[in-house]
């Protein structure tokens, strides 16, 4: 698994700025995120949608950083599709955006990161009309990330700290698929990055 992920972006943090790592960070998703995962926008303007909607939202910066980053994990792999292998199996995005990040944000931020695909096991479980809003990529992969939860799952996700972010941060990457939803430009978000990657460095 660690031969698919690019170590190049966490290469180019080392000893910089906050507010360099930001603008690294936004340059290579705008660089990798010309391809698609859903079949509806490309990944860029999936997270750049996710993003807008917790800023609408009225989320903070740490949690709409984690909107906006949270399919991170999708741009390391290279995990789109117009690879052949593309949802053959499951290559735990949410875990490697996750661990990649970690050195470098807070956990407000990871934990979103984290557990957004256990956050749609969850609610599929939790609520049974919830897996018909999900696009068809997302249905397909709910399949290989484990389906529905059993009952000692659905407990244990519950016992996350600050499970209730992850479940907020999947609803908003489920909304975020609009075609004609217009997003702000990512250097937007720039300061909620310079912020959090701040907020790390000062724990």
């Amino acid at each position: 698994m660690d031969n698919l992920i690019d170590p190049n972006l966490a290469n180019s943090f080392k000893n910089k700025s906050p507010e360099r790592k930001a603008i690294l960070l936004t340059d290579y998703m705008v660089k990798n995120g010309i391809t698609y995962y859903d079949e509806s926008v490309t990944q860029l303007e999936h997270a750049l949608q996710a993003g807008n909607l917790a800023r609408n939202a009225g989320a903070d910066a740490f949690l709409t950083s984690a909107a906006l980053l949270h399919d991170i994990g999708h741009f390391l792999l290279d995990e789109h599709d117009a690879q052949q292998i593309f949802l053959a199996e499951d290559l735990n995005h949410e875990v490697v955006g996750a661990n990649y990040l970690s050195p470098f944000l807070p956990e407000k931020v990871i934990i979103p990161i984290r557990f957004h695909v256990p956050a749609k096991r969850y609610l599929c479980t939790t609520d049974n009309s919830y897996h018909e809003t999900l696009s068809d990529a997302s249905k397909k992969s709910f399949q290989l990330q484990g389906g529905k939860m059993s009952s000692d799952e659905v407990k244990k996700f519950e016992r996350i700290p600050d499970f209730e972010t992850a479940l907020q941060v999947r609803r908003w990457d489920d909304l975020a698929k609009d075609t004609d939803l217009v997003s702000n430009n990512i250097s937007d978000f720039i300061g909620d990055l310079t912020l959090v990657f701040e907020a790390a460095i000062n724990m």
